[in-house]
């Protein structure tokens, strides 16, 4: 089919959920730039902070083993509302942590039940709220890329996307300690949690299911469901009953390789994403506004990966692999490329630039690695299903996280009482450039060849 007379009304989609992803890091990385000014004002240790980030991260596990069955349940439309709603209002949540902590701690004592830190509490709560909203974001993005992409375009149109977490990476330390330091940390979170609502309007207007979409040519919605199998090509509204159980789904090789591939890569994301600005901090002095430049940078290197690898797999199957197939040779390129991240901490004394450089590239291809992990679950799975399973990729993806955050938050304080932060961070850094490799052999070993869903 011609590509040029069919229209590309699919990609005024991808870029909706481009600036939603750009929105969700946005806020998710405001807590993250202000740690090091935070921790010193209400005197939070390394563990204090893992604290509040693994509470993030354990209730966005859990929300989104929910997400992904209620946006297979409500449509895409919906949920995708319903979730940066949330979100956006968690975001704002943060600026009033020190009155919604008092109130948790009253509730606390009055129960007969030990308090913690005011802060400690209340950016937990907060960060809890904000965890339940962002928990939508990919299974909906994911199943509207599904729904909106033939299988050949789902991963470059995953990685443009998905590239959004590098604006919103960038974009972060370039706006949030310039709000800081002008009108105070609360004003941060409230004018970073507004920007949701903005997009709220323009998902409102443009978005339809692709068998409602008035602004979708019939030759286009014909090359969407090009690849479609005959069940897949049903009304939409019988696409939004999810027809398969956890249970059933769990029962699946191929639900595993995915979980278990999100397990073990998704907490190095998360670890880059809230703890570079305390390296920084910690291990070279650095300031709020001195992060600024290399975490621009570094996060500016990530979108090149997001881009590029989404795009690497189409090599591969235009030379005659099956999209699993050419997805997996991409995904062994890509895993190679965080080994450098093992350098950063003997290459470190020279300048600070090498190990920002260095992560980069693990970042970078972090984000090439994700391109490619959640397009598995559409390369394999009924459209129908593809919500759940992300979200049960996406649950243990987020216990990883939490596993992570624990891991380094202890090692930093341990280290650090000694004196010696270079160790912790030694260790953490190695096991961000080796997680890749492991991951792949696991999931390769899985599902060896390509092997679609045919009985959901």
């Amino acid at each position: 089919m011609n590509q040029q007379g069919i229209g590309r009304y699919r990609w005024t989609i991808c870029a909706l959920l481009f600036f939603a992803t750009t929105v969700n890091y946005l806020d998710r990385q405001v807590l993250s730039l202000l740690a090091p000014d935070l921790s010193k004002e209400f005197g939070w240790s390394n563990s204090d902070y893992a604290n509040i980030a693994a509470a993030f991260q354990f209730v966005y596990a859990v929300a989104m083993l929910f997400a992904g069955r209620v946006i297979d349940k409500v449509g895409t439309k919906a949920a995708f509302t319903l979730a940066i709603t949330i979100w956006s209002l968690g975001a704002v949540m943060h600026a009033f942590s020190i009155g919604i902590g008092t109130g948790v701690n009253t509730i606390l004592t009055s129960l007969g039940l030990a308090a913690v830190p005011v802060s400690v509490a209340g950016f937990i709560v907060s960060r809890a709220a904000l965890a339940v909203g962002e928990s939508g974001n990919f299974p909906a993005a994911i199943k509207a890329t599904a729904e909106y992409f033939p299988k050949k375009e789902r991963s470059f149109a995953t990685g443009i996307f998905n590239s959004g977490a590098n604006i919103g990476a960038i974009l972060a330390p370039l706006s949030v300690p310039a709000i800081a330091a002008a009108w105070g940390w609360q004003a941060a979170f409230i004018i970073i949690g507004g920007i949701g609502f903005l997009w709220l309007g323009l998902w409102t207007v443009f978005y339809a299911p692709p068998g409602q979409q008035k602004r979708l040519g019939a030759e286009e919605l014909a090359y969407i469901n090009s690849d479609s199998q005959a069940e897949e090509a049903t009304p939409a509204a019988a696409l939004a009953v999810p027809k398969s159980s956890w249970f059933k789904l769990l029962g699946y090789r191929q639900t595993w390789a995915f979980a278990i591939g999100k397990f073990l890569t998704d907490g190095i994301w998360w670890f880059f994403l809230f703890w570079l600005p305390k390296y920084l901090s910690q291990q070279y002095g650095m300031g709020s506004t001195q992060v600024v430049l290399p975490l621009a940078v570094l996060y500016s290197m990530t979108m090149v990966g997001s881009i590029g690898g989404g795009w690497l797999p189409t090599y591969f199957i235009n030379r005659g692999d099956n999209p699993y197939d050419g997805r997996m040779k991409a995904m062994l390129a890509i895993a190679l490329f965080p080994l450098v991240v093992l350098l950063a901490q003997p290459l470190g004394h020279i300048s600070f630039w090498l190990p920002v450089l260095l992560i980069g590239v693990g970042a970078s291809a972090h984000q090439a690695w994700s391109a490619n992990i959640f397009t598995t679950v559409s390369d394999m799975f009924p459209k129908r299903s593809v919500g759940s399973v992300v979200g049960i990729g996406g649950m243990a993806g987020g216990i990883g996280g939490v596993v992570v955050t624990k891991i380094g938050g202890w090692l930093f304080d341990y280290y650090g009482a000694l004196g010696n932060i270079y160790t912790g961070y030694m260790i953490m850094f190695s096991i961000c450039a080796t997680a890749y490799l492991v991951a792949w052999v696991i999931m390769k070993a899985l599902v060896p060849r390509y092997s679609p869903i045919t009985d959901l």
